[in-house]
């Protein structure tokens, strides 16, 4: 009877164990390789100008922010923006998170990098490059897989000078004379 009674305790005892609520460890560094290999993935995206595939990166309630632009909202709103971005001819981009942050609970990581991107200066129709830095805030999805829902670059670049026209600079020219 006693033989039986320890048994019972001992079987008890391993099934109250495993009913507890601790999660299993969060393996960070998994998660970062992951995350790192989503943010390349991006990258590749991005340098052959897919603008589908580049929005297919973000989470339904993600929002998109970049200089000299409205933050958008959603993979349709942050497609047609890299439509648009995507569309010049001299765009050329890289970029490289020096910073991860991995949540304690394994569903959002947080990056931070740098990047350099070339594009056309709209005013002077001749490329300048862009240099600054950006954070992600990447949510893991039901499926596992790993989506931006906040992304924000600023530039370090001052923005270029707009083109006076000569017509302009005349006219203000004239207006001084006649006081």
């Amino acid at each position: 009877m006693k033989t039986i009674s320890i048994l019972a305790l001992t079987g008890l005892a391993l099934f109250l164990g495993a009913c507890g609520e601790d999660s299993p460890a969060v393996n960070k560094v998994a998660i970062e390789r992951s995350v790192k290999d989503v943010e390349k993935s991006m990258l590749k995206a991005f340098t052959s100008k897919d603008a589908g595939a580049f929005a297919a990166f973000y989470t339904a309630d993600a929002v998109f922010m970049t200089p000299s632009m409205a933050a958008v909202k959603g993979p349709a709103a942050i497609r047609g923006a890299m439509t648009a971005i995507m569309a010049d001819p001299n765009l050329k981009g890289d970029w490289a998170s020096d910073r991860t942050e991995v949540a304690d609970s394994g569903d959002m990581v947080a990056t931070r990098g740098t990047f350099t991107m070339t594009m056309t200066n709209p005013a002077t129709k001749k490329p300048f490059t862009d240099k600054g830095s950006y954070v992600t805030v990447f949510r893991k999805q039901k499926d596992a897989a790993w989506k931006a829902v906040l992304d924000i670059n600023t530039s370090e670049v001052p923005p270029p000078a707009p083109v006076v026209k000569a017509s302009a600079v005349s006219k203000k020219a004239k207006k001084g004379k006649k006081r």
